[in-house]
């Protein structure tokens, strides 16, 4: 039987297979294609998630797989890889270096250990039962508990403020510092201590379930925005803070 400190290893081993085919294609000539709810799509997506793929069909056979390209296999198995080979597509085809690869291994449908690698900075994020590190250090979220005190990111703020536009007015003036943003990386910086609360919008298993295992590991909460578990079928609204004070102050916000 496979140890969870063996899986980790083994993640690790697919965040830098991932971040070296990444960057051989981040800020170089890409084809880009667009999906039917028009997110793009590049070359170097399609790369990343067929490296991870060959990995787990040499070392996981018998695992199922969740992959945003290629979609999923054996989502009944009891071990469940889920993958986003490229979570900010946007920002990795613009050239900007915040885009990430999230992983995740699912254990009876629940996430165990949660992967943010940043090939464009070398910044690798993982988390599991014993707890998180960054690059091998571990890590922890903050001991923030008041939200007025707490360093807010807003993630997908326009879809926010589209749908839920008394939400987004009364996120904006919150916090003590408050910055926009999009994708993983504020979820990772939660992880390590840096921001104390992120709140996201119309994610998908492959976006949340990584840094749900992730957050979780370094100490903090993360749930939907009615404060339930992340799991397969959440409907991809998430709020995540360092502490369970916290996190309860911005589910009051949210509702």
């Amino acid at each position: 039987m496979t140890h969870i400190s063996d899986f980790i290893k083994h993640a690790e081993a697919m965040a830098r297979i991932a971040s070296e085919v990444a960057m051989r294609h981040f800020r170089g000539g890409l084809e880009i294609e667009f999906k039917s709810d028009e997110s793009p799509v590049t070359q170097a997506d399609r790369a990343v998630e067929a490296a991870v793929r060959e990995y787990l069909a040499k070392h996981f056979p018998d695992h199922g797989i969740f992959g945003e390209e290629e979609g999923a296999k054996g989502v009944d198995q009891r071990h469940l890889w889920v993958i986003d080979p490229i979570d900010g597509t946007r920002s990795f085809l613009s050239s900007h270096p915040l885009f990430g690869f999230l992983l995740a291994l699912l254990e009876d449908g629940l996430p165990r250990i949660g992967l943010v690698a940043m090939p464009a900075l070398g910044e690798v994020f993982v988390g599991g039962p014993g707890g998180a590190a960054l690059n091998g250090k571990a890590i922890a979220t903050s001991g923030i508990q008041e939200l007025k005190k707490a360093v807010l990111y807003v993630n997908e703020a326009e879809k926010i403020l589209q749908d839920q536009p008394d939400a987004f007015v009364r996120l904006t003036h919150s916090g003590q510092t408050r910055r926009f943003g999009y994708d993983c990386y504020p979820h990772a910086l939660l992880s390590a201590g840096f921001v104390d609360a992120v709140v996201d919008f119309d994610l998908k298993p492959y976006d949340f379930l990584p840094v749900a295992a992730l957050v979780e590991a370094a100490g903090g909460v993360i749930t939907d925005w009615s404060g339930r578990p992340l799991t397969l079928y959440s409907d991809g609204r998430v709020v995540a803070a360092a502490t369970p004070e916290l996190h309860h102050e911005l589910l009051e916000l949210l509702t």
